[in-house]
C-alpha cells in the first residue's frame, strides 16, 4: 500500500500552534513550552500539542530540539508566513480575473489544404472573439500578438485537434521541425493545419491521421507559415437525459 502524501496545507489546529509560538517568542523573548501551547491554545493535552507540533516539524515550519525543554523554533516567522500567503492568493486571484478577448481570425482546415474563403486569416467581424483567462496561457507569451481559429477537419485527430475546436495561435517567427503551424501555400491560395518539417530542401506538412499522407512541396519559397499553436479550446456539448 502506497503511504499517504501528507498535505502541504495548514490546518486551523496548526495554525493556531504557529501563532501561540510566534506570539509567546516576541512576548517573552524565548520559545513556549509544550504546557504553554496547550494552555494558550486551549488544547485538550500536551500529547495533542505534540502531535501537531510533530506534524509541523514534518513539514518544515519548526525545529525541536529534544535536549531543551523549550527547544521550539519557527523556521520562518509565521506573521511573513501568512502575509506570502495572501499574496500569492491575490496574485492567483488577480491572474484568473484577467479575461482575454482573442480575436477569431477565421477558420482554418485540419484535411487536404482547400481553397481559402474570404473570411479566412481576416476578421470575420468585430465582435468575433474568444475570452480565455490570461493564467491559463504561458507567462511570456506576447498576448497582444495572440489570433484565434476555428479547425474544421479531422486530419490532426491524434494531436489532439478536432473538428470545430479553437486554436489559439501565435505570429511564427522561428518555426522548427515538428512544429504544429497554420500554413497557406501561395502558389494554390490554400490553408492546412500540419505539423511542418523541412527536409532534404522540401516541405513534409504531416497530418496526425493515419489515415491521411502527408503532403510534399518542392519549393518552401510557396510556404507561408502563419502562425504556431499556443493553446487548444474544445467547446463543451451537453445533453439532457
Amino acid at each position: 500500500m502506497t503511504p499517504r502524501r501528507r498535505s502541504s496545507t495548514l490546518t486551523d489546529p496548526q495554525i493556531k500552534v504557529l501563532r501561540v509560538i510566534e506570539d509567546y517568542q516576541n512576548t517573552n523573548g524565548f520559545p513556549p513550552s509544550i504546557r504553554d501551547i496547550q494552555d494558550i491554545g486551549d488544547f485538550s493535552s500536551t500529547s495533542v500539542v505534540n502531535y501537531y507540533l510533530e506534524q509541523l516539524e514534518t513539514m518544515g515550519h519548526i525545529k525541536r530540539s529534544g535536549r531543551v525543554s523549550r527547544g521550539i523554533r519557527l523556521v520562518h516567522p509565521f506573521s511573513e508566513m501568512s502575509q506570502a500567503a495572501s499574496r500569492t492568493l491575490q496574485n492567483v486571484r488577480e491572474s484568473v480575473q484577467q479575461v482575454l478577448r482573442i480575436p477569431v481570425m477565421g477558420r482554418i482546415f485540419a484535411s487536404e489544404p482547400v481553397p481559402v474563403p474570404p473570411s479566412d486569416f481576416a476578421y470575420l467581424d468585430t465582435e468575433t472573439v474568444v475570452s480565455v483567462a490570461r493564467s491559463m496561457l504561458p507567462a511570456r507569451e506576447k498576448v497582444e500578438e495572440l489570433f484565434a481559429l476555428e479547425v474544421k477537419g479531422d486530419s490532426m485527430i491524434d494531436a489532439m485537434v478536432n473538428d470545430g475546436d479553437i486554436v489559439i495561435m501565435k505570429p511564427a517567427k522561428d518555426v522548427h521541425n515538428g512544429d504544429l503551424v497554420a500554413i497557406w501555400l501561395r502558389d494554390k491560395d490554400e490553408t492546412t493545419l500540419k505539423y511542418f518539417f523541412l527536409e532534404n530542401g522540401k516541405v513534409r506538412l504531416q497530418p496526425a491521421n493515419p489515415t491521411m499522407k502527408p503532403i510534399f512541396i518542392d519549393d518552401p519559397s510557396t510556404v507561408d507559415i502563419q502562425g504556431k499553436i499556443v493553446m487548444i479550446i474544445r467547446p463543451c456539448e451537453m445533453s439532457l437525459i
